[in-house]
């Protein structure tokens, strides 16, 4: 039975993509919770999976010169939304870097959530999830959220001309026209703001 469940899992991962991100949860139709960790145990010590954080396991891409590199955010946060059944909303430094604001990728992402706040290493990279209001989160998943924690991390006095043209040129109209239903969710200060991303840029 154990033997069946290790093959049932190692065959479902070798059939995801390189650089997948998986938890114990991904496999909870298979059988047993300790069942299958220990089946992700043998696959580890195998060296066809790796453990990258305490319950998190990736099935590596492996660089012929950097050998096995670091999973992505988005696959890391894909598999933590399914475990946990919560959303995210990138925030700060990442929302900048996401909405090409900077192109620096912070040692340090942070996601706002529903859910219970905590910390995740990998590698290098730190992940906070960090618990927040309701109203937070109403415009999380849409560009809407994004341009919200991003103009909050630069401030007021810091939504300058110079980046509202710049999200203009990275941004197509189509997909900015959407903020305008969520003016009621984003600070008053933010709504003029708002509108004029909605402008076209020629």
């Amino acid at each position: 039975m154990a033997e069946n469940i290790e093959k049932s899992i190692s065959k479902r991962i070798k059939g995801s993509k390189r650089g997948s991100v998986f938890m114990p949860s991904h496999f909870s139709d298979l059988g047993s919770r300790d069942a299958i960790d220990k089946a992700l145990s043998r696959l580890t010590q195998s060296g066809d999976i790796r453990r990258i954080a305490r319950g998190v396991y990736d099935y590596p891409i492996i660089d012929p010169l950097l050998g096995e590199l670091t999973p992505t955010i988005d696959a890391i946060t894909k598999a933590l939304t399914h475990r946990d059944k919560i959303r995210l909303q990138p925030s700060g430094a990442y929302a900048l870097n996401l909405l090409g604001l900077s192109e620096q990728v912070p040692a340090k992402i942070v996601f706002l959530t529903e859910g219970e706040s905590r910390k995740l290493k990998i590698g290098p990279m730190e992940i906070e999830l960090r618990r927040t209001t309701p109203k937070n989160m109403a415009s999380a998943g849409r560009l809407s959220g994004l341009v919200i924690q991003a103009f909050r991390a630069l401030g007021k006095d810091h939504v300058t001309p110079k980046r509202i043209e710049q999200m203009k040129v990275n941004i197509p109209l189509k997909e900015r026209k959407t903020l305008l239903k969520d003016i009621p969710l984003a600070p008053a200060w933010m709504h003029s703001i708002f509108r004029e991303l909605v402008e076209d840029a020629s």
